[in-house]
């Protein structure tokens, strides 16, 4: 995998948020692209998945964000999700039966409050740039994964915070992946030196982080690698 280029020097600085996982590192790395001093924001939140921490702090060095800042908060006191209730992770499942309905592995209100955590952080930073991985095809039947619930988030946004009604900086929502496909993701990670084997995607891994294969995020990862024609470096 070819490394990433250095990015050059910038006063812009944008909010990234960062899982680990294959789609918000392609988005920390197209940010670097675009010029901006990246200032990563990852979250553990109690997910059963939290190895993806230690992807994310691998993914922030090596694409070289400027900070990357862990949050601690603990959502399994509300449940909810198969990812912070004890709840099976649906495995085996279709394409058309991940294609209908919301799934037990969304967790209630997620977007919503990893938004309003880098929004925070931006109005102390000074900065008018929010990135967040979501994705309108590939999304496993998320609502917080829509391009119209961006936009209200961004309209938000604006009413929400001084530096908004001030009118001294108005917030911008990035989501660059919301129209790709899962290949196109790949493909354009692949481009800007993203180190795939790095990230993790699995809703339930073992206990040495082994990706189980089989649940909705392993599938969608394994087509986006396969429609790419590439293989995946985690395997």
């Amino acid at each position: 995998m070819t490394s990433a280029t250095p990015a050059p020097p910038t006063t812009r600085k944008a909010i990234v948020l960062l899982s680990g996982g294959l789609d918000s590192s392609t988005v920390l790395a197209i940010a670097r692209a675009e010029g901006y001093a990246c200032y990563a924001l990852s979250f553990d939140y109690g997910q059963r998945h939290n190895g993806e921490l230690a992807a994310a702090r691998r993914v922030a060095k090596a694409l070289g964000a400027a900070q990357h800042q862990v949050v601690r908060f603990d959502l399994r006191a509300f449940g909810g999700s198969a990812l912070t209730a004890d709840v099976a992770v649906p495995k085996g499942r279709t394409a058309d039966e991940m294609a209908t309905g919301i799934p037990i592995t969304y967790v209630p209100a997620r977007n919503t409050i990893f938004l309003s955590f880098a929004l925070a952080w931006a109005e102390t930073l000074g900065a008018a740039d929010i990135f967040i991985g979501v994705n309108a095809i590939d999304y496993s039947g998320y609502p917080d994964c829509r391009p119209e619930y961006i936009a209200a988030f961004e309209a938000m946004a604006n009413l929400a915070t001084r530096a908004g009604v001030e009118g001294t900086t108005h917030v911008r929502i990035h989501a660059p992946l919301l129209k790709m496909s899962k290949a196109d993701i790949v493909r354009r990670g692949t481009a800007l030196g993203v180190d795939f084997g790095m990230t993790t995607s699995c809703y339930d891994p073992s206990a040495g982080g082994v990706p189980c294969g089989s649940c909705d995020a392993c599938h969608l990862r394994a087509g986006g690698f396969a429609q790419a024609g590439m293989n995946d470096p985690l395997l």
